[in-house]
């Protein structure tokens, strides 16, 4: 016996929940570790000096790390926030 599998669409009237945004920290050679790493414990909640030291260290080993996830509108306020201490950041759907 076979299993049909039914996409679910949405109905008249219901609305698709808003996409999330990632916020991306680029490799650059301009940025020390120390700057990094204080920036990001500084402008994202939650963010440990663990963490901020191992997406500090995928940049500089892979060219780029996700440093958040979230709502459109707090992305880029991440993302200005970042970029305003120097950092290069980008941003984008998380498809």
């Amino acid at each position: 016996m076979s299993q049909e599998i039914l996409e679910k669409k949405p109905k008249s009237g219901e609305t698709k929940p808003y996409p999330n945004y990632r916020v991306l920290l680029l490799n650059d050679n301009h940025n020390t570790f120390e700057h990094v790493e204080m920036c990001l414990t500084k402008h994202i909640p939650g963010m440990s000096k663990d963490k901020a030291h191992q997406i500090a260290l995928k940049v500089h080993n892979e060219g780029l790390a996700v440093v958040w996830v979230g709502p459109k509108e707090v992305a880029e306020m991440y993302h200005e926030l970042l970029k305003s201490e120097g950092l290069t950041v980008s941003l984008e759907p998380d498809l």
